[in-house]
């Protein structure tokens, strides 16, 4: 019990003085309480709570889709919108769609719509029917390889929406938004 106490503590230190690597380390031994989560500065909120998230996963990320459809509203759609955002400023939504993350496409305009993305709802809600409409004739470029993964590009409709996104950030800081999501609904990520 001294011992927990003594992690809590220095856990609770460092995420005050913003030492982002040494917390990541004690992320994983740390429930995360409302009061730690008031406390965690904003620059490393949403990647403590996708630490958290990640805890859950198998290291190879095969249940991957379980998990997210399984957490509270609010943490999936901070993580649904965490990926998108990974993926999209990566390598466009075609790449978002070629990896596993694209299981969780159907769960995109709704986790924008949840934290109050409504713009970037609006648009991923627009690249998902798309996807749909060409979702047979993407999976002939799922073999593997990088010469596929380049040629699925090609002509591609879900490449348009891929700076319309980028140029959303102007309008919508999702950064700002998600802090302000979490911070208003503190109980949705408590894990204690």
């Amino acid at each position: 019990m001294k011992q927990l106490r003594i992690i809590l503590l220095a856990c609770v230190v460092l995420i005050l003085l913003g030492c982002s690597n040494q917390q990541k380390s004690l992320t994983h031994e740390v429930a995360l309480t409302a009061d730690l989560i008031k406390n965690i500065k904003d620059e490393n909120l949403e990647e403590t709570i996708i630490e958290h998230i990640h805890i859950k996963m198998n290291e190879d990320f095969s249940n991957q889709e379980d998990v997210v459809r399984n957490l509270s509203n609010g943490q999936r759609a901070v993580y649904v919108t965490w990926i998108v955002e990974a993926e999209v400023n990566n390598g466009g939504f075609n790449q978002f769609y070629y990896n596993s993350s694209g299981q969780l496409g159907d769960l995109m305009q709704d986790s924008f719509r949840t934290i109050g993305a409504t713009q970037f709802a609006d648009l991923a809600g627009q690249a998902h029917l798309v996807y749909n409409g060409i979702k047979e004739e993407l999976e002939k470029y799922n073999d593997g390889t990088v010469e596929s993964f380049s040629k699925s590009y090609e002509g591609n409709p879900l490449n348009d929406f891929d700076d319309k996104f980028y140029k959303l950030y102007e309008s919508e800081p999702l950064h700002q938004i998600k802090i302000k999501y979490i911070r208003d609904n503190v109980s949705e990520f408590v894990t204690e």
